[in-house]
């Protein structure tokens, strides 16, 4: 089914939006001050929340497939932010290791935009939209696992121009 030209246009008009609101919310935001209520007033429920070791919590708020940052606010045990980190950047695609889960990628990434399997490689991929340098172009982080034993078998960039 078709949607109405108007749907489209105001779905898009959205998702444009979305990363101001997040620069908006996200300096309200500050770490040893708001609480767990007011980070859900500002910013919605969580998309995953991850369990520490130690019983706190770290909350995900993904913007993929459309946005290029996943912010983790991770929380205290007074539930007290603690820490407000965006996730995808060069320092933490660094920390990647032959091997890793796919459990410990989505902790270290959030949700992918996109998982593909490719059983002629014996892979499965994950990829991130990230930040592009220059900005015209449409940037992509994976991360390659092992369909055999489902550990990571390495990372790859692929560059496309913007349409």
């Amino acid at each position: 089914m078709k949607l109405p030209a108007w749907i489209s246009a105001a779905a898009t008009a959205v998702i444009a939006v979305l990363p101001g609101c997040d620069y908006v919310n996200l300096q309200e935001l500050k770490p040893g001050i708001t609480t767990q209520a007011e980070v859900r007033a500002r910013m919605g429920d969580p998309g995953f929340v991850h369990w520490n070791d130690d019983g706190t919590a770290t909350w995900e708020y993904a913007r993929q497939p459309n946005g290029t940052s996943c912010y983790m606010i991770s929380f205290g045990s007074n539930q007290v932010i603690s820490k407000i980190e965006q996730v995808l950047n060069e320092a933490n695609y660094g920390k990647v290791r032959v091997g890793m889960s796919k459990d410990d990628i989505r902790r270290l990434f959030g949700a992918p935009a996109r998982k593909q399997l490719f059983d002629n490689l014996g892979e499965e991929i994950w990829e991130w939209r990230i930040e592009g340098v220059p900005p015209m172009e449409e940037t992509y982080f994976m991360v390659h696992f092992d369909t055999d034993n489902g550990g990571v078998k390495k990372t790859s960039k692929r560059v496309e121009p913007k349409a």
